[in-house]
Parts: C-alpha cells; sequence; structure tokens
C-alpha cells in the first residue's frame, strides 16, 4: 500500500472505499475500492478532505481491510443469520428468522481484546425478527497482519460465536387461579393479556382452566393442560406469601422440577419457573406474579422468547438478572431495545 498526492493519483485504483458524511443526510462511500480515480474526481476528493490517498501494493502478511472482515464474519456467522455485503471495511450480519439471538460473549470479548479489531452485536438474548441487524465487525487500521488474524482464529474456537435460535410452534395452557375468579365473582382479565403476548410469536392460548384457591384444584387443572398435550402451561394467580396462594404448591407437586420460585428483577420478584420431564419432551410450567397483567415489560417478557425458542434457562440465568433487572418505567415503554433484564 502507497500513499499519495490525490493530484497525482489520476489512472490509480483506490484500495480502500472513501466515505462522504453530510449532517442530517447521508453517510455512505463516495468511491468504492478499486474505483480509477479521474480528473473529475480530484476535486471531489479535495472537497471530502483528502489530500492523500492509498493505492495498493501487494504487502507480504498483510491483508486488507474488507478481507480482514470476512474472515471475522467467518468466525461470527451462525445459524439463521446472512451477510451484507463489505462496505468501508465493515460486514453486518442480519438474521433470516424470527427468534432469539444468542452471543458467545466470552469469545467475542476475547477477540475484542485484541488489538485492531471490532466485533459489536445486539445484546445476547434478544428477541428479534427476520431482517434484524445483529452485529457489524471490521478491523481498525486499513491493512492488518495476518499474524493477528490468525491469532483471532485461535482465540475464537471451533463454533460459530453467533446464531439465531428460531422460534417453535407450540401449544399453551393457561391455569387462572383464584376463587373470586372461579365462582365468578370477578372477570379473568389475565388470559387476555397471556393472549396477546403470546401473538408475536404465533402462538395462542390453546386450553384454558379456571381453579379456586385449593391446591388440589389447580394441580388437577394443570394435569388436565398435560393430557391435552401442551408444550407450556402458564399459572396465573396464587403467587404471593398469603395463606391463600397455593399455586407454587400444585406446581411442585406435579413433580415439575422447580428452576427458582423468585426471582431479583422488579416487576416480576414472584416469578416461578419449573419443567416438567419424560417421554422425551421437557414442558415449561410456570407461575406468573400479578404485575404481567398490568405491567408492559417484566420477568415474563424477558424469558418468553427463550422458552419459545426451546432455549433451557437455569437458576443462573435467573438470579443472574439484579443488575439489570429494575424496569426504570418509562413513559413510553420500548422493551425490548432498552437496558432492563441485559
Amino acid at each position: 500500500m502507497k500513499e499519495i498526492n490525490v493530484r497525482d493519483a489520476v489512472g490509480m485504483a483506490l484500495c480502500h472505499d472513501i466515505t462522504q458524511i453530510v449532517r442530517g443526510g447521508v453517510k455512505d462511500a463516495r468511491f468504492r475500492r478499486g474505483h480509477v480515480i479521474t480528473e473529475e474526481d480530484v476535486p471531489v476528493l479535495l472537497s471530502l478532505g483528502k489530500e492523500h490517498i492509498f493505492v495498493w501494493e501487494d504487502e507480504e502478511n498483510r491483508i486488507h481491510e474488507n478481507d480482514a472482515a470476512a474472515i471475522l464474519a467467518d468466525l461470527c456467522q451462525g445459524a439463521n443469520m446472512e451477510r451484507g455485503e463489505v462496505k468501508e471495511g465493515k460486514i453486518e450480519l442480519a438474521s433470516t428468522v424470527d427468534g432469539v439471538f444468542r452471543v458467545d460473549a466470552e469469545h467475542i470479548d476475547a477477540i475484542n481484546d485484541m488489538d485492531d479489531m471490532c466485533v459489536a452485536t445486539l445484546a445476547s438474548n434478544m428477541p428479534v425478527k427476520k431482517g434484524t441487524k445483529l452485529a457489524g465487525m471490521r478491523v481498525i487500521p486499513l491493512t492488518i497482519e495476518l499474524e493477528k488474524m490468525e491469532a483471532a482464529r485461535s482465540v475464537a474456537g471451533t463454533e460459530p460465536l453467533l446464531q439465531v435460535v428460531p422460534y417453535r410452534k407450540m401449544k399453551v395452557g393457561v391455569v387462572t387461579t383464584g376463587s373470586e375468579v372461579a365462582h365468578g365473582l370477578i372477570k379473568d382479565t389475565f388470559t387476555p393479556v397471556l393472549a396477546a403476548k403470546l401473538k408475536p410469536f404465533g402462538l395462542r392460548v390453546d386450553g384454558h382452566r379456571l381453579s379456586d384457591d385449593a391446591k388440589e384444584h389447580t394441580l388437577a387443572a394443570i394435569q388436565e393442560l398435560l393430557a391435552e398435550g401442551m408444550d407450556m402451561i402458564l399459572c396465573t394467580g396464587g403467587m404471593s406469601v398469603d395463606p391463600d396462594d397455593r399455586t407454587p404448591a400444585a406446581i411442585r407437586d406435579t413433580g415439575a422440577r422447580i428452576v427458582t420460585y423468585g426471582a431479583p428483577v422488579l416487576p416480576g420478584a414472584m416469578f416461578l419457573l419449573s419443567y416438567l420431564e419424560g417421554s422425551g419432551k421437557s414442558i415449561p410450567i410456570l407461575g406468573l406474579p400479578g404485575c404481567v397483567m398490568h405491567d408492559p415489560a417484566t420477568v415474563f417478557d424477558i424469558f418468553l422468547p427463550r422458552l419459545v425458542a426451546g432455549i433451557p434457562i437455569s437458576r443462573r440465568d435467573i438470579r443472574g438478572l439484579g443488575v439489570g433487572g429494575l424496569c426504570m418505567r418509562c413513559s413510553t415503554c420500548h422493551y425490548p431495545i432498552c437496558p432492563f433484564g441485559k
């Protein structure tokens, strides 16, 4: 690579994109790599602040930024994503499906800790739509040593560092507990909220039972839905510490493995997650706190995408949410485009 005065560059090919930035307007490549400079280009280049440009000369043991970006993309790109064209030394990845975006943060951090490299992604476990931009990657200099890119390959390991896990088709059952609802004293306003939260994932409430506060009745309602082939069961009501609130006990009596009862998330502290395992299936059974009915973003919204994608959720996943687990209760909710649950 050789630096020359732009006035002496007519007839030479650029070895890098040159960006034009107009405040409030465009930020794009005005000239692309490989463009052969003409007399008419010289004043344009000068107006962009380019007194000098670089033309390509082969350098042993160094590669161009575009080729280096492609190596980083190779290390990162996993299932269900597509690669954009290299532009100004940068490559972006986008999702090809609706699903949950997953990041191998340890290895991404290891690459970013190396000099002259940059990989930026969305937060791990972010719900994404088809076409959502997931990540961008580039190297900082115009050329970089091959040795550094080989080192990046070494620290990245053998598996792609990013993936999108698509949503599954599921049958969802809801058990509404509470004597006041079961006896018709008040209307069930919780189930319609759950139906609305399921709809963006292509799901609906496939089975519904009402139960009073008796533990054995709630247990029977859950068992009926299991017998009908539900892939996930959501229990509402009876989740606090009042003497009549016995939903957690009913869930335990199904034989489900309790991952946690309680979460360091506000709103959503009284959250219960369990899995009933058998016959080759692992069925999530959830106890949902009352806040899910009236708060736009709660612990349920954090974990619902992962449950629909079939991603196992551990106690550590839940108990590690304290930092970032406080909702700011913005006047207009933008979840999941916010720090809540990240």
